[in-house]
């Protein structure tokens, strides 16, 4: 919580205006944020200087994790944090590339489960990592990526959140995830949940410790509307304690994270928190 209060004030203090072409506004913007989180001692970061939903984070991690390609799968998964980008962005409904209502197309998790081979096959970037990581293997190389560059035109947005690398130290899983770009009042809170997350459920189900996960934002960013009440709302608000993650210890194996596990398999216990705060969202 310190760590994502003390980037909210820096760019407070030391952003720099950038016009945003995609929404058409101003962001108050600095460049580098390295943030960590003590899975191991099962600190969640959430924040708590306000309202945050992280069952709606956590539910669209499965869908990633998952491979879901289509806003209403989400929605069943208990998030709509996937339904302006799929029915919103102009650009997106004017993509001969897209399907229909709800179709996101080839973003995030339809990467990371069904990557494009230049032989039309499709590579399973997770399946890969879980396999070797139940088996203690680290080829330096556990990589799962959602960025593909050559695709970008058939997906409604290229990932923020980019990539995840999987370490192993003795018996111990650590994660290092990318972010090229983080609205920080909306999707940092979300992002930070999400990579908590995964680390500890990757190392449940490949029954590893977990260690620390690193999050490195390249482009961290508050938009023109959401200043103020950055500025004069939450960051004038003295922050809680974290609270603890719970996953089902019956969850072993990625097959079950595909198939029967939902939200009420995740709770988040001590979760103390000041009023929500209605920020504006930037599609």
């Amino acid at each position: 919580m310190h760590q994502y209060l003390a980037l909210c004030q820096r760019i407070i203090d030391q952003g720099v205006w950038v016009e945003n072409q995609r929404t058409g506004k101003k962001c108050l913007t600095v460049i580098n944020a390295d943030l960590h989180y003590d899975v191991a001692g099962n600190k969640f970061p959430i924040v708590t200087t306000r309202k945050s939903y992280w069952r709606a984070a956590i539910a669209e991690l499965l869908g990633y994790l998952r491979g879901y390609d289509n806003a209403a799968d989400f929605r069943k998964l208990g998030t709509k944090s996937w339904d302006a980008n799929a029915n919103q962005n102009l650009d997106w409904l004017h993509n001969p590339a897209r399907k229909g209502e709800d179709d996101m197309g080839r973003v995030y998790g339809v990467q990371g489960r069904a990557w494009r081979k230049p032989d039309g096959g499709s590579l399973d970037q997770l399946q890969k990592i879980v396999k070797n990581l139940s088996r203690g293997i680290d080829d330096r190389g556990e990589i799962l990526t959602f960025y593909n560059p050559g695709e970008f035109e058939l997906g409604c947005l290229r990932p923020c959140m980019h990539s995840h690398t999987f370490s192993i130290l003795g018996d111990t899983l650590y994660l290092s995830s990318y972010q090229r770009s983080c609205d920080v009042p909306l999707g940092l809170n979300f992002n930070q949940i999400q990579v908590f997350t995964l680390l500890a459920l990757v190392a449940q189900i490949c029954d590893l410790s977990p260690g620390l996960a690193y999050h490195k934002i390249v482009n961290a960013h508050i938009y023109e509307d959401q200043v103020d009440l950055m500025r004069t709302v939450q960051l004038q608000r003295d922050p809680f304690e974290p609270p603890t993650l719970t996953i089902n210890p019956e969850i072993k194996s990625l097959e079950d994270v595909e198939t029967w596990v939902t939200l009420d398999d995740f709770q988040v216990e001590g979760y103390r928190h000041h009023e929500a705060i209605a920020y504006p969202f930037a599609v």
